[in-house]
């Protein structure tokens, strides 16, 4: 019977990473593994020491090469030389980490190497930033973002019915189905607003922000600007507005 996962903070508290920073996930056991890497910090470095109790740190697997996903792999690699890192492995691969093996799932959207970890012993899925609780994940269209892409990905986990989401921010999901419903009404509530502001008369991006997300904080109008031009991209896509607008 494998050990439960851990959850060890990487200390990087802000805005975007929440109010300890990223989640990574220690599964113990025969090959101890790492889901994610943080970013280096040596209190998170001494948390995972602590947790493994002496036993080396074998393998991590990162979920996508955003920088606080992947910025810690140096200092693990520094501590833990002989580590594995299994990144952008290809889809339905099986990964052991603990005393379970987890399945490749990739998830392209959030970033083009999004992947996710499925145990299907346990039907715990390690998502990175595919969702998270009490929020939305912004789809960076200048940076790799894809919605049609991100779509598919939560069609394509909701198949696998986990039991639990544990994500890269944010607490655990015991009900993984309920939100990926959530997160797929909130797109297409959201792609018909853009489309209506185009139709009522929106000629820029920024038009559309301040018609579709009222009342923004100034400090994430770049962000809801990113996921607006992934949205833009699909509905050109699709003809449902002119292809001028992919462009933007």
């Amino acid at each position: 019977m494998s050990t439960a996962p851990i959850l060890l903070p990487a200390g990087n508290a802000s805005g975007w990473t929440g109010p300890t920073g990223n989640n990574t996930w220690l599964l113990p056991g025969q090959e101890p593994a790492l889901v994610d890497a943080g970013v280096g910090r040596p209190e998170h470095l001494a948390a995972i020491e602590q947790a493994l109790g002496g036993v080396p740190l074998v393998r991590v697997c990162i979920t996508h090469a955003h920088p606080d996903h992947v910025g810690g792999l140096p200092a693990l690699r520094e501590r833990w030389p002989s580590l594995m890192v299994v990144y952008a492995a290809r889809h339905n691969a099986r990964v052991p980490a603990g005393d379970t093996t987890l399945k490749v799932i990739a998830t392209p959207g959030h970033a083009p190497d999004h992947l996710c970890f499925f145990d299907e012993a346990s039907g715990d899925l390690y998502c990175g930033d595919l969702l998270r609780a009490g929020g939305t994940i912004v789809i960076p269209a200048r940076h790799g973002g894809n919605l049609k892409e991100y779509l598919a990905s939560l069609r394509r986990v909701r198949v696998l019915q986990p039991r639990r989401l544990l994500p890269g921010h944010g607490p655990i999901v015991d009900d993984p189905v309920a939100l990926i419903d959530e997160y797929l009404a909130h797109r297409a509530a959201r792609e018909e607003a853009i489309a209506a502001a185009i139709h009522g008369g929106a000629q820029t991006v920024e038009d559309i922000v301040a018609r579709v997300y009222v009342g923004l904080s100034p400090a994430l109008r770049e962000a809801a600007a990113d996921s607006v031009r992934a949205h833009l991209v699909k509905l050109a896509e699709e003809e449902r507005v002119a292809r001028e607008w992919a462009d933007r």
